[in-house]
């Protein structure tokens, strides 16, 4: 056979337990045909095929990020206020009032991005009155950078009924809605704002695209979107049908929904799946929100937060769902072939979940399911992973100091705080272990810093000084592994990338540096000059 494309004279990282290293490619309709020496490459051309000298340039397959929300990020940087996770109070009130200042009143405003380490300082009658201030007499909603909470000012939080009974919504010293609203308390404030303002499929679709160029720009050839509702569904099935889409994109359908604002859930969601899937799509998992997250003291912890006004002493938080109401939801997804994605960032979540799937294996029950985040993890649950074979999806990208350490902080105690990722014991338990950006909770989806943080669990930018359990660094060779092949066997496409393998889609990044060549402390200045999904370059 031959080829249409022949790369040589390449340092070739192939990510493939049997043959780890070679020096050549061939690739034909898209498809890896051989993958070793150059000697051996060149007997796949003819007269046609385009044949490149690499001049020693290193490549690796391309990156699998196994938890993203690209459409939030394409949403917010096209069509809303996008507020910088370091803005202050002060600055977040200077955007509020440079945008509504350009707006009509009443217009729905709705933003993302501020510091969930702000909790506080919002909720306040003070805080509440300066944003009413600024708003214009339009009504605004914030998400901050979690994405599991809102900041809404009084016209809006009036068109959502919030009230002071409204479960998770925040009051002042009086007794008062204070505008932050926990988890779904959110939820009938972003109804009311979709109502008025709600994407259609060609903005969903403008989103998405928007989203995949930055994630070619990182190397990133394979996702599962970690949160997809109808309208995203929607979106990919027009996107691949179209041709445009250029990335192996694994779809989780939410089976309950607490923060994003979807009003199809569950097995209404999942009766559409099938007809929505196509060459590049695979809406094959559910998505299941379990807990929040630590510093809204919404995560399920097996040991108390720290005490604050609002939630008193030895407060543990709870779990979304209750035992019996987990075990329905897994086993409606198993019935219906469904993996299942769960989001969990306490430790007490996590043991519900082994303990849901040790509960359904025994009553004859499988299904592949990942523990999403699993930030939390008692060390006596580790090896149950591997046991119960549960995939750990480790993210976001914060195996090392940075903002969202500091916000876990202001809830849980230090010492337990910093006990997080526990990535090595994992590995070394032999737990499949993949790790997803979780964009745009993380502010940029860049693996690269994610990989440097992997191995030395510091902060690649050396913004954030020190090391953070620093006992939990893994090798570079296990970081690769579980940014690429790992990934694709987590969100089951490992049957067509993660590995420069022959027979495989010649899905690769080449880099600017060989990151073997380079001090652990530099592997974040690691960037693709080109990436290339199923032999088309669609970067560089």
């Amino acid at each position: 056979m031959t080829a249409d494309l022949i790369l040589h004279n390449a340092i070739i990282c192939t990510v493939d337990p049997v043959q780890q290293t070679a020096s050549a490619m061939a690739m034909k309709d898209g498809r890896l045909t051989y993958v070793g020496d150059s000697d051996t490459a060149m007997q796949y051309a003819n007269e046609h095929t385009d044949v490149r000298d690499m001049a020693g340039a290193f490549l690796m397959p391309g990156i699998v990020d196994g938890h993203n929300h690209p459409a939030l990020a394409g949403r917010t940087a096209l069509f809303e206020l996008e507020i910088p996770e370091i803005a202050s109070f002060e600055e977040i009130l200077e955007l509020i009032e440079c945008r509504a200042s350009t707006q009509p009143e009443g217009t729905w405003i709705v933003g993302a991005g501020w510091n969930v380490g702000l909790l506080e300082q919002l909720n306040t009658a003070t805080a509440l009155q300066a944003f009413d201030a600024v708003s214009n007499g339009c009504p605004i909603v914030l998400v901050d950078n979690s994405r599991h909470n809102r900041w809404a000012n009084t016209e809006a939080m009036h068109l959502g009924d919030v009230t002071s009974d409204t479960e998770g919504a925040m009051y002042d010293a009086q007794g008062n809605p204070s505008g932050v609203l926990l988890e779904r308390a959110g939820l009938p404030v972003a109804y009311a704002a979709a109502r008025q303002g709600g994407r259609s499929t060609e903005q969903e679709q403008q989103a998405y695209h928007h989203s995949l160029e930055i994630l070619h720009s990182y190397g990133i050839t394979a996702f599962q979107d970690a949160g997809v509702t109808e309208e995203i569904l929607r979106a990919l099935h027009g996107m691949d049908s179209a041709g445009e889409l250029d990335a192996w994109v694994v779809s989780s359908l939410l089976m309950n929904d607490e923060v994003l604002g979807a009003e199809v859930l569950g097995v209404s969601l999942l009766e559409q799946a099938e007809e929505h899937s196509s060459e590049h799509h695979r809406p094959s998992f559910v998505k299941i929100f379990l807990d929040g997250i630590p510093p809204s003291r919404t995560s399920a912890m097996l040991e108390p937060y720290l005490e604050d006004t609002h939630h008193g002493c030895g407060f543990c938080g709870s779990t979304i769902l209750s035992p019996d109401e987990l075990y329905e939801a897994l086993k409606t997804a198993a019935e219906r072939g469904f993996g299942a994605k769960i989001h969990s960032t306490g430790d007490a979540s996590t043991r519900l979940i082994l303990d849901t799937v040790e509960q359904l294996k025994s009553d004859g029950w499988h299904l592949r399911c990942q523990i999403a985040h699993g930030q939390y993890v008692a060390d006596e649950d580790i090896v149950r992973f591997k046991e119960l074979d549960v995939a750990a999806d480790i993210s976001p990208y914060f195996w090392y100091p940075s903002p969202v350490l500091d916000a876990i902080k202001t809830a849980v105690p230090e010492q337990r705080a910093e006990r997080i990722h526990p990535n090595r014991d994992l590995l070394d338990a032999g737990v499949l272990v993949s790790a997803g950006s979780d964009w745009p909770v993380s502010p940029v989806p860049n693996p690269w810093h994610a990989l440097a943080g992997l191995v030395t669990r510091q902060d690649p930018t050396a913004t954030y000084p020190g090391a953070l359990w620093p006992e939990q660094a893994i090798t570079l060779e296990q970081a690769l592994e579980v940014m690429t092949l790992n990934g694709a066997r987590m969100i089951g496409v490992d049957d067509v990338t993660g590995a420069l393998v022959a027979g495989l889609s010649a899905d690769f990044v080449v880099l600017n540096h060989n990151p073997f060549e380079l001090d652990p402390a530099d592997l974040g200045t690691l960037a693709p000059v080109e990436t290339w999904f199923a032999g088309t370059k669609v970067f560089g």
